[in-house]
Order: C-alpha cells, then sequence, then structure tokens
C-alpha cells in the first residue's frame, strides 16, 4: 500500500496520510499565496519516496518555477528536522517544447546545469495530432474549405504513414488537386507558420512514453510560450496527454494478462489547470483532460489539477475529483464552486470548514474514497519551492470571511 505524509491534523496533532495505491483525481485549490503551488511539491516528492521507480510524475508547469525541486530546502531545516526529514533535492528533468537554445539565454541554461537539471527539448510528432486537432489548431471550420482540405490531408497521410511531419502535410495540402489554389495558399502559410515554431518533430518518430522517466521529477516548462485555447500551452498538453493515456491503456492490458508492462503508472499534475479545463469554454487539451478525470482509473493513469479558481475549472473534472486539498479561498464564486462538492459524510458544509482556515499552509483535506476529512498544516517541503508568498491586498478586500 502506498501512503502520502501529506500533514498533521491541526485538532488531533497526528499525521495525515493518503492512501494512493489505485489511481486517483486530485484537487488542489486557494488563493494566491496560500500554499496551493507548495503543497503540489509536496505531494510529487510523497510519490518518488513511496513509489521510486514504479510510477512516472509529471508536472505541467505554466509559471515556471518547479525547477527548483532540484535543490535542498535549506530554509526550512529546523522545520524539517521536526518532521524527522531532511532537505533533499530531486533529479529533475526539465522538458522544453521548442528549441531551449532559442527559448532560454546561455545563462539560464548555465544555471540550470549548475542545479544538476537536465534540459531536454520536448518535440511534438505531428502525427499525433488528430485530423480534428489539426484543425482545431488554427481555428478552422472542418466544414468550409480550409478546414476539408485540411482534414483530408491529415487523414489521408496518417493512413498511409503514421509518422508524417509538417513538412509532409504541407506537401498533401500543395498536390491536393481538388483544393483552390488560394485555400492552398492559406493552408501552406499556417503550416509554415507551425513549422516556425520548433515544436513539431521533422526528424522521425518518437514515441511519447519513452521521453518521460520514472524516479525523477518530469516538468513540461510552458512557462516560455503563449497561452489561449488553442496556443502552443494547450497544444503540447493534449498530445501529451492523448499519447500517454494510449500507451498506459496498452500497458494495462498487458498487466491483465500478467505480461510485463513497458510503461509505469503516471501521475499527471497540472498547475494553473483553469489554462486547459476552462469553465464553459473549448481548448485542444481539454477533451483529453476530462478523459483522464473520467477514465483515468482502469489503466492507472491519476490527475492532480491545482488552481487559484476553482470555479473557472469545468465542473465535470471537478466533480471527478476524489481527493479536495484547499487551501483559503476567497471570492464568493471560488467558494460556491468548492461547496458543490460538499458531502454527507463531511458533517458540514466544505466552505464552513474552509472557513476554520486561519494560517498560510492549512487545508482541509477531503478523502472521498475513505469518506474522512481533515484540517491540516501541510509538512515542509524537502525541495526548495519557487512559488511566490505574496497576497495583494485588494485579493484580501474579497475575503468573505473578514466580512
Amino acid at each position: 500500500m502506498i501512503k502520502l505524509l501529506l500533514g498533521r491534523d491541526v485538532t488531533h496533532n497526528e499525521p495525515v496520510y493518503l492512501e494512493a495505491s489505485g489511481a486517483r483525481a486530485v484537487l488542489i485549490c486557494g488563493k494566491r499565496g496560500s500554499g496551493k503551488s507548495y503543497t503540489l511539491g509536496v505531494f510529487i516528492e510523497e510519490l518518488l519516496a513511496a513509489s521510486g521507480d514504479a510510477l512516472i510524475p509529471i508536472i505541467v508547469d505554466p509559471i515556471g518555477v518547479y525547477h527548483t525541486m532540484s535543490l535542498p530546502n535549506e530554509l526550512q531545516r529546523d522545520d524539517l528536522f521536526r518532521w524527522a526529514l531532511n532537505p533533499r533535492g530531486h533529479a529533475v528533468r526539465l522538458l522544453v517544447p521548442g528549441d531551449p537554445q532559442l527559448l532560454y539565454d546561455s545563462d539560464v541554461l548555465r544555471a540550470l546545469r549548475e542545479r544538476q537539471v537536465s534540459v531536454v527539448s520536448l518535440r511534438l510528432n505531428p502525427a499525433d495530432l488528430s485530423p480534428d486537432g489539426w484543425c482545431d489548431l488554427f481555428n478552422i471550420n472542418i466544414n468550409q474549405p480550409l478546414g476539408i482540405v485540411l482534414f483530408r490531408a491529415a487523414q489521408s497521410l496518417g493512413e498511409k504513414n503514421p509518422n508524417f511531419s509538417v513538412q509532409d502535410l504541407a506537401h498533401a495540402v500543395e498536390t491536393d488537386e481538388r483544393a483552390s489554389d488560394t485555400t492552398q495558399e492559406a493552408l501552406l502559410n499556417r503550416l509554415e507558420a507551425a513549422r516556425g515554431w520548433r515544436i513539431f518533430s521533422e526528424d522521425g518518430y518518437t514515441p511519447m512514453d519513452s521521453i518521460f522517466q520514472p524516479g525523477v521529477v518530469n516538468v513540461v516548462d510552458l512557462s516560455r510560450l503563449e497561452s489561449g485555447p488553442r496556443g502552443r500551452r494547450n497544444l503540447t498538453i493534449s498530445i501529451v496527454a492523448r499519447n500517454l493515456f494510449r500507451a498506459r491503456a496498452d500497458a494495462r492490458l498487458r498487466e491483465e494478462f500478467g505480461l510485463a508492462s513497458p510503461l509505469p503508472r503516471i501521475w499527471l499534475a497540472i498547475d494553473e489547470a483553469h489554462q486547459f479545463i476552462p469553465t464553459g469554454g473549448s481548448t485542444l487539451a481539454k477533451e483529453q483532460l476530462v478523459r483522464w478525470a473520467k477514465e483515468g482509473r482502469q489503466p492507472g493513469l491519476s490527475l492532480i489539477v491545482a488552481s487559484q479558481q476553482p470555479s473557472a475549472i469545468d465542473h465535470e473534472v471537478l466533480s471527478q475529483c476524489d481527493v479536495i486539498l484547499s487551501h483559503k479561498l476567497t471570492t464568493r464564486d471560488d467558494v460556491s464552486a468548492l461547496n458543490r462538492l460538499s458531502q454527507d459524510y463531511m458533517g458540514g458544509e466544505l466552505k464552513t470548514l474552509i472557513s476554520k482556515l486561519k494560517r498560510v499552509g492549512e487545508a482541509i483535506l477531503v478523502d472521498d474514497e475513505r469518506e474522512t476529512v481533515h484540517h491540516l498544516g501541510i509538512r515542509p517541503r524537502q525541495s526548495r519551492h519557487g512559488g511566490s508568498s505574496i497576497t495583494p491586498v485588494e485579493e484580501e478586500r474579497l475575503d468573505i470571511w473578514s466580512v
């Protein structure tokens, strides 16, 4: 049995563990500066300590702070001692969509190497984006001429050559005799722009499941890419999630027949998750992430979604979370969104429990699998935390508990 030490119960002063032998769906939320990103780091540390090479932890990092997990947390050495823990850094593999030499200056790359961070270029396979996905990427209606030609080209290539490149796709568009010159030119311009992103592989197919390694902190650094529903951040996560789901489903089938599995279980942790699974909106990644939340248990795929704004996360994902770790929240919309997840066994509404949180680092833990609730203080991080703890005065004015 895998147990994760998350903190200590404030009322009973006893350690609080979360059972994580099976797949879990976790929501971590809290206002800025309340400890949300810090807690996500604790989760990853515990997964590594409990499972080692038996799982692959992946952090989707839109803000560029988790590379600091390579450094020991010397600032909290005394706090860690009281928990019978020591400061320690972890092996960090920083996966950068595109060319790191272009996205970071040489001084930053040198500093990362000095911190023993392994910086790796993450190149996406064009063939891993579905014909519909190509149309979504360029915000093209598949029922209009541009969409019809692009869909046809991607579908035809996928049937003939599952490892095609963007250049192959452009050639298929260019040689489509049923496409008009205007349509071809418009699509070729878009595909040339996509090549310029340097995010797609042109050197052959690399299976996505071979890119991520067990026993290390795999950080997908999206901080250098633009956000947006159809931006490169969502494009990256769409392809990563789709292919890891497929690879892990294949591995699980082998396990059921007692065969060796080439791919361990996966924990995918997404900070600022509202960028990828927003309420009432669509993104390139949303469909795949909803599938992780709803169907990930059987193939051994766990999901952590973290956000300052739980109200901005699609309810279809929130309703699938069987673990809630909520730090203090400020706005009524966020409290209301979380309160809708209240259950009878909690002994009260979630908004009442959250109102009792007084300090940074305190949280309410709800484990729906065991039907338990704890008011706990999160344990100190062993690795260095890279997030900010500044809370604006304007945000404090929205605090419904101070009214």
